[in-house]
């Protein structure tokens, strides 16, 4: 997403030839289409059958897609990222007492690179940078966490003393995520075509990966997270139509 107008709603860039192959294999399970169906499934989105066949190739080449004996899959390192983007749309959750899972980096000596991957791996993960090397979230979440990360970091639990609500505000632009939430939300009711419709829920998924899932009593009034998953799921059955439809077609 480049912007939000304050009238129009998010400013979203159209999706390249490769967004669009990649949006419609991640969305798909499992995420692997006939070469034929993806080329007619991707010029429903404004993107030519020479432009689509040039772009399987080079996204073949990079390592993104795998050729199979009748198309293509995604790769085995963005298997990973549909992973996320499933989990990031249906979240599992538990009940919260209070606690907060925190890790505490106990790596020393890693360069810049390292260090940066390390922080956004851990952001992926839904926990927030409380101080230089401190992470933490509620403990709300049913997910395990990397099994490297035991050699990185040491994992706690824990119970601040500072009052949970205004931690979490303090970690969280809860107020910004919610706003950008409820543009989208107002954005995608009023595309209509279908590459404008691919666009918006793209912009979709992303804003949704950065939701921190916080149980209820954490959040601002009116949290917009479960509508934007309800909307997102509805195009997902929509677009899982288009793909069943193309696929049953000779």
């Amino acid at each position: 997403m480049s912007g939000t107008g304050a009238a129009d709603g998010p400013t979203l860039r159209p999706l390249s030839a490769r967004s669009v192959v990649l949006s419609l294999l991640l969305g798909t399970h499992p995420p692997e289409l006939p070469a034929r169906d993806l080329v007619r499934l991707v010029g429903a989105f404004d993107v030519g059958a020479s432009t689509a066949r040039a772009a399987l190739s080079r996204m073949t080449s990079a390592g993104h897609l795998r050729r199979t004996d009748t198309g293509y899959r995604l790769s085995e390192r963005l298997l990973e990222r549909q992973r996320r983007q499933d989990e990031a749309l249906r979240p599992h959750t538990r009940a919260w007492g209070g606690d907060w899972e925190t890790l505490v980096i106990t790596a020393t000596g890693r360069g810049p690179a390292a260090r940066a991957e390390l922080r956004a791996g851990l952001a992926a993960l839904r926990l927030a940078e409380l101080r230089e090397g401190v992470w933490l979230r509620p403990d709300n979440l049913d997910r395990p966490l990397p099994a490297d990360l035991d050699r990185l970091a040491e994992r706690l639990v824990a119970r601040p003393e500072a009052p949970a609500r205004a931690l979490a505000a303090r970690l969280w632009p809860l107020g910004d995520w919610a706003d950008t939430a409820r543009a989208l939300l107002a954005h995608v009711d009023r595309a209509r075509r279908p590459a404008d419709r691919l666009t918006a829920f793209a912009a979709v998924v992303r804003h949704l990966l950065a939701d921190p899932v916080l149980p209820a009593e954490l959040l601002p009034p009116d949290w917009p997270g479960a509508a934007l998953r309800d909307a997102y799921a509805r195009y997902q059955r929509e677009q899982s139509g288009q793909v069943r439809a193309h696929g049953t077609r000779t």
